[in-house]
């Protein structure tokens, strides 16, 4: 039964993988050809873009979110041993 559900699970993986990647190069392909069609607009918004990304403080950003993870991984640590430790004890019981 485990391998038929592994097995079931990889195709689907692998299907979603497919898709993705394809979808990926549908959308590349899409933005060589608006490129080539407006090269001084893509300039245009590809300068605009960079500006905005490096007014922007991704620094202080990235590292509240790492804080944030430190701050939540000891509870979710505690949380998961507990779970565990329960669960040992349910097949020790049977």
């Amino acid at each position: 039964m485990d391998e038929q559900s592994s097995g079931i699970t990889g195709d689907v993986a692998e299907r979603g993988l497919r898709y993705t990647k394809d979808q990926f190069e549908q959308v590349l392909e899409q933005t060589e050809e608006y490129v080539r069609e407006n090269p001084a607009r893509a300039i245009a918004y590809a300068l605009i873009a960079g500006f905005i990304l490096n007014r922007l403080p991704i620094g202080r950003i990235l590292g509240g979110f790492v804080r944030l993870i430190m701050i939540a991984f000891k509870p979710a640590i505690l949380a998961y041993g507990a779970t565990k430790l329960y669960q040992a004890a349910q097949s020790d019981e049977e």
